[in-house]
C-alpha cells in the first residue's frame, strides 16, 4: 500500500513539473485564465488535425 501511494506521489510530481514547463516555455502565467484556456483549445485542436492528416496520408500512400 505504502509503494502503490509513493508511486501515485512520483507520477503527480512528474506530470506537475511537465505542466509548469509547459505554463513558462509558452509564457501563459502571463494570460488571463480565460485566454489560457482559448489558447490550450486551439492548440489541442491544431495538434488533432495535424495528427488526423497525418494518419491520412500514410493510409494514402500504403494503398
Amino acid at each position: 500500500m505504502v509503494f502503490i501511494l509513493f508511486f501515485f506521489i512520483v507520477i503527480w510530481k512528474k506530470i506537475s513539473w511537465l505542466c509548469y514547463r509547459y505554463i513558462l516555455v509558452t509564457a501563459l502565467y502571463m494570460l488571463k485564465p480565460w485566454v489560457r484556456t482559448i489558447f490550450n483549445s486551439i492548440l489541442i485542436s491544431v495538434a488533432g488535425m495535424a495528427h488526423i492528416m497525418a494518419i491520412l496520408h500514410y493510409f494514402e500512400m500504403v494503398q
